[in-house]
């Protein structure tokens, strides 16, 4: 039987319509728009891109955005008095600076200057150190959405056994965090594999949700998971350009073998890549009501 194909796409677009009609009711019934600031270091393409995207979703939504695009020069000092500044702006909810930064600025001190009520990323120590107890203000973006693809799937979380193969502070870490909290949704068995694991395939075989993250293209190949296993693939690799130079993208799962064996597995692209986004636009609304009152 072929593989339920998860995908990121619709499941995001679900939530999109959710929080549109959440962002019309709190912008009609107690005039609060969400506000959401992003802040561009450098002319990075792929920064470039991702931030634009943030743009667009924000118009979409209704929510207010504002964008700073600094020069790479900038220096970490302007930087830290600019986000000081956002700190101190009430039409501003949430903050995000897109990494990577200019390599003469320390990307933790940054991280570290953003007012943990606007960390919409969730990356901040304070917001790290919550989810640790399971007491999160925001779940960062992109393990938050690899939950929501589990749960708005239908797959069981609840005791089943997950593999999470990466130990990134982005993904590996927090997911693994996330699956284990005595909530709904979560209360899973998580073992977590990374390139010090002597046997990966021995832990993989075991997994009934399979989340890979490793920043490897196929490095999962069928032989390394289990019949009826549930995948969600986290990577996004370039493998190479289509004649018409459009840039052919695969993920860290061999989708064409896995999924012969799977039960359900995300797409690369489609998959986790569009839940990002949405998620981050959730945490904008949550912070536009905690400030509020509101929740």
């Amino acid at each position: 039987m072929p593989a339920q194909i998860i995908s990121g796409t619709e499941i995001a677009k679900q939530i999109r319509q959710e929080l549109k009609q959440e962002i019309t009711e709190l912008k009609d019934k107690h005039n609060l728009i969400p506000g959401l600031v992003t802040v561009l270091v450098g002319e990075d393409p792929a920064s470039q891109v991702y931030v634009g995207s943030k743009v667009k979703t924000c118009d979409a939504l209704g929510v207010y955005s504002e964008r700073y695009d600094l020069p790479a020069e900038t220096s970490q000092e302007e930087l830290l008095t600019l986000i000081d500044k956002l700190n101190k702006d009430r039409k501003i909810h949430g903050i995000l600076v897109q990494l990577p930064l200019p390599k003469h600025i320390n990307e933790t001190e940054v991280l570290y200057a953003i007012d943990p009520k606007k960390d919409v990323d969730g990356f901040h120590p304070v917001n790290v150190g919550k989810l640790m107890i399971g007491e999160p203000d925001y779940l960062p973006c992109t393990p938050h959405g690899i939950q929501q693809l589990l749960i708005r799937s239908g797959v069981k979380i609840e005791g089943a056994e997950v593999v999470v193969v990466g130990r990134s502070n982005i993904v590996g870490k927090p997911i693994a965090n996330i699956l284990i909290q005595k909530k709904e949704g979560a209360n899973a068995t998580v073992t977590i594999c990374h390139t010090r694991t002597k046997d990966m395939a021995f832990h993989t075989k075991r997994a009934d949700i399979l989340i890979v993250a490793a920043g490897k293209p196929k490095a999962i190949t069928a032989d390394m998971v289990k019949e009826g296993v549930v995948v969600i693939d986290v990577g996004v690799n370039r493998i190479g350009k289509t004649p018409e130079g459009k840039a052919i993208l695969c993920g860290d799962v061999d989708f064409d073998t896995v999924k012969e064996k799977a039960k359900a597995i995300s797409p690369v692209p489609g998959g986790v890549g569009p839940m990002t986004i949405t998620m981050l636009m959730l945490n904008t609304v949550k912070a536009a009501k905690v400030s509020a009152g509101l929740a």
